[in-house]
Order: structure tokens, then sequence, then C-alpha cells
């Protein structure tokens, strides 16, 4: 089992390299042509809306209440009910969705003030966002749908198709960034309809894979229909329960359309370079332990259940946290390398990098709480998330208000990266209270060896960080360098550090079994008095 959960890690690690590289390529090509204009704030707050209610309901609720749900029908029922439920979910959600999308763009003028209030008072840039969102907004009915059917695939095994469909539209984008909007007269409502296109696109590449599994039927309106209740009823709460990170980022965005221009595109891009090492492993372990942690509890292994969330804690600890030093410590490297071109100037640079300083503390909480979540999914249990980021957000939104608004009026000169940490923050309380849950609840049993494997990845992370700094330089130096130099110097520059992390973690003892062990097997450590 271990060796199936480690291989399914790396398909879906593999597919999502190749989705966060084609993404930073797409990223890449924005700053190029658009830099941190007010067109790509508009542009950005246009697609973060239905983006934020895809990964709400999508990514969040939605897969992480249909998971449990269809494990449990696949190995309880016959075939034909497996069939029914996904054409039952098909249904009545799609038609769900699709009123939300004709409500949405309707309510297009409403939710562009609501969501980014500060752009009526700079002219065209309200009306151009509005008109942007009536093109970007249908890619929630879409991209929904290609979720359902990700999750279906993800419970049957098969996870790399549903891991590659995001480089369908990366593709799609720089496609149209490239070659369309850039001689358009109207460029953002190019990439409005690039946003579009890529959610028919991504939803098409999914049916021949579910089809092969014998799953896919005409969609059927069934809200009686017993597996579609309890999904609906495990939605509700994991509405909020799994999305808190977005719901943050989103109120960045808000407050963040009051600050100066660039600053939704200082904290996009900066987003945008944390969420590679976030979604390259953290949420690819996620996604394949999830059905595994629902077969266990649905067999009621307990120790299975304990031993496997374990490992994927000590796997996430031992790679997210020098992903987080990385980034704080050669946040401007890696900004300039990646962005500082074209339209993107040395101060974009500096602003953008200030951020991912920021957003690299909160790194390995986000990262964490990806792989403490399933732990409370896989028992179907999506309220107690829930409470536990109410709580996060609104620590999040009283920082906000209490710290960056001030800032900002008081002339700081990036207030937009303290809007970056208090998302930080919130993570780290949301993995904290996750944490102490399931050790509450018994079903989070530690095994031995952490306090030696955490003196370990601290040390490691001190050596790497001690090279990282001497090897930043200042910033000058890599604007003045082109691009290929850049490229050549900052890619050395991580092997280097990568190679001084593992290498001193070899040096204090730690090998690879001792994370890539089977993760059933970790017996907890004894409890006091037994």
């Amino acid at each position: 089992m271990s060796k199936a959960i480690v291989r399914s890690t790396g398909v879906v690690g593999a597919m999502t390299l190749i989705s966060r590289v084609t993404g930073l390529a797409r990223e890449i090509i924005y700053a190029n042509f658009f830099g941190a204009s007010a067109l790509m704030d508009a542009f950005l707050v246009a697609f973060k809306v239905p983006n934020f209610l895809r990964r709400l309901f999508a990514e969040g609720a939605f897969f992480q209440g249909l998971v449990p749900v269809l494990s449990e029908y696949r190995h309880k029922r016959t075939h034909a009910e497996v069939r029914a439920l996904v054409a039952g979910l098909a249904g009545t959600f799609g038609a769900v969705l699709l009123a939300v999308t004709l409500i949405g763009v309707i309510a297009a003028p409403v939710l562009i003030l609501i969501f980014a209030p500060g752009f009526t008072s700079t002219a065209g840039k309200y009306e151009q966002a509005v008109a942007m969102l009536r093109f970007t907004f249908p890619y929630l009915f879409f991209i929904s749908l290609t979720s359902l059917f990700s999750g279906v695939l993800n419970s049957y095994g098969r996870f790399g198709v549903a891991a590659f469909t995001p480089v369908i539209m990366n593709l799609v984008m720089i496609l149209f960034t490239a070659w369309l909007a850039a001689d358009a007269q109207n460029p953002g409502l190019v990439l409005a309809i690039g946003v579009f296109v890529s959610g028919v696109l991504q939803l098409a590449f999914q049916l021949p894979a579910v089809a092969r599994l014998g799953l896919l039927s005409w969609p059927r309106w069934r809200p009686a229909l017993e597996g579609v209740g309890r999904v609906a009823r495990l939605m509700l709460p994991g509405v909020l329960g799994s999305s808190m990170a977005q719901v943050s980022l989103l109120l960045d965005s808000l407050i963040a359309s009051f600050l100066v221009t660039g600053s939704i595109a200082w904290l996009y891009y900066a987003d945008r370079l944390m969420e590679f090492p976030l979604g390259v492993f953290s949420i690819a372990l996620a996604t394949v332990i999830l059905p595994g942690l629902s077969r266990h509890h649905a067999a009621e292994s307990r120790e299975q259940f304990s031993g496997t969330l374990d490992w994927a804690l000590r796997l996430t600890v031992l790679l997210a946290t020098p992903a987080a030093v990385g980034m704080l410590f050669f946040a401007v490297p890696l900004t300039a390398t990646i962005f500082g071109r074209g339209a993107f100037t040395a101060q974009d640079v500096h602003m953008a990098a200030y951020a991912l300083m920021a957003y690299s503390a909160g790194l390995l909480g986000m990262s964490l709480v990806k792989v403490l979540a399933p732990g409370y999914f896989a028992r179907q249990d999506t309220r107690t998330p829930m409470r536990i980021s109410l709580i996060a957000l609104s620590v999040n939104v009283a920082l906000n208000v209490a710290v960056v608004l001030p800032a900002a009026r008081m002339g700081f000169i990036a207030p937009h990266a303290l809007l970056a940490a208090s998302t930080s923050i919130s993570a780290i309380l949301n993995t904290v209270l996750l944490w102490r849950g399931l050790r509450r609840a018994s079903v989070l049993m530690p095994s031995p060896g952490w306090l030696k494997l955490l003196t370990q990845v601290v040390l490691a992370n001190a050596a790497m960080a001690a090279l990282l700094v001497w090897l930043a330089g200042d910033l000058d130096g890599w604007i003045a360098a082109g691009t290929w130099q850049r490229l050549g110097r900052c890619g050395f520059d991580i092997l280097a550090a990568a190679a001084v992390y593992f290498a001193a973690l070899l040096l204090l003892g730690l090998r690879p079994r001792d994370v890539l062990g089977r993760p059933e097997a970790r017996r907890p450590a004894p409890r006091a008095g037994d």
C-alpha cells in the first residue's frame, strides 16, 4: 500500500509539476505583456471571482465531500449504483451551477463592487472588470463539473488525467495572451474569453477517461438520491472548512483594490510563486491520501489511518520547510528571474518580492492544512474544519482591518505585504487548531522520532539559508543580467541550496527510509501511563 501511495503521489506530483511550470510560463507572459497595470488588476479580479468559487465549491467542499461517499459506494454498492450516483451528482449539481452562473453573469456589476470596490475610483477600471467578469464567470460551471469527474477518477486511482487537466488552461491562456490579446483593441476581453474557452476544453478532456470506467451517462436531476444528499450535506460546512486560504486571498484583493495600482498584481504574482511548491507536493499528497484514508476509516483501521496521516505530515515538513526558507531568503532573485522583464519593472520586482517573503512564512502552514484536512474529510466530518476555518478567517480579517489599512494611511512602503503576512498568520493558526482537533479525537497518534526529525530539518534549513543569503546578492545584478543568464544563475543557486539541504540531512543521520517507509506500519508513540 505504501508503494502505491508513493507512486501515486509521484504521478500526481509530476503532472502537477508540468501544470505549475506551464502556469509559471503563463504568468511570465502576463507580466511581460501587461506588467502590474490597471488592466491586469481588472483581469485578475474578474478571474479571481469565479476561480475563488471554483476552489470553494469544486476543489474544496465538492471534492472533499464526494471522494469519501464515492469510495464507500465503490466498495459497498454495485457498479450500476455508482454510475447512477455519478449521473445524479452531475445533473443535480450541474443544474445548480448553471443557475449560479446565470446569476453571476447578470450580477457582474454588483460582484465587482463587492470584491473590488476600490476600482470605482479609477476611470474605466470598474467598467472593464465588469465586462471581463461576464465572460470569466461561466468558467465556474465547466470547471466545477471537471472537478466532479476528477473526484470520480481519483476514487478509482486514476490520478494522472485529473492532475494533468490544468495544463490545458495554461496552454490556452498562453495562446490567447501572446497571440491574440497582445495586439487586440480590447486585450482584457480577449483574456476573459480565453478563460471561458479553457473551461470548456478541460471538461471535454475528462470525459473519455470517465467513459472508460463505465461511469459516463446522461446527467440526471436526482436531489433525492441518498448519495447525492450525503455529498450535499458534507459540502455545506466544507464550503468554508476547506477553503480558508482562498477566502483570505480574496479579502487581500478586496483591500488591495484601495491601495496603489499594482497591489493586486503584486500579490497575485507572489501567490503564484508560493502555489508552485504547494501544488507540486502538498496538494498532490493530499489528493492521493484522501481515498486511502477513506478506505481505512470505512474498514475501521485506526492504526493504519493514523500511520498514513503521520507519514504524510513528516513528508510535508521535510519538503515544505526548505521551500518556505528558500522563498524567504531568495525572494528577490526568484521574482526578478521569473517576472522581471518587459512591462514588469524593477519596482514591481521589489514589491512582489516583499509579498513573497510574507507568504513564505505561511507556506508550511498552508501545506500542513492540505494534509490535515483529509483527516477530517475521510471521516465525513466537515463541520469541525469549518469552525476552525472561521476562527482563522476572523483573525485574518481583524489583522487586515487593525494593521493593514492604518499602515496604508500612514504611508507604509508595502502595505500589500502586510496583507500576505496576515494570510500566513491565519494559515498557521488553522494548522494548529486542525492538528489539536485530530489529537484530541485520538485520530492522529504521532509515531516516535518527531523531535529528532524536527531538529534535523531546522539545522539543515539553517545551512541552506546561509548559502542562499550569500548567493542572492543585490537586485541590480539580477536586473542587469540577461534572461538566460538569470535563469542559469537562479537554477544553479537553487540546485546548490537543495544539495546543501539534503546533504546536511544525511550528515545529521536522516535516511530516505525514515520518511519513505510503510506509512501504515508506523506505530504510534505510547501515551503516558501505557
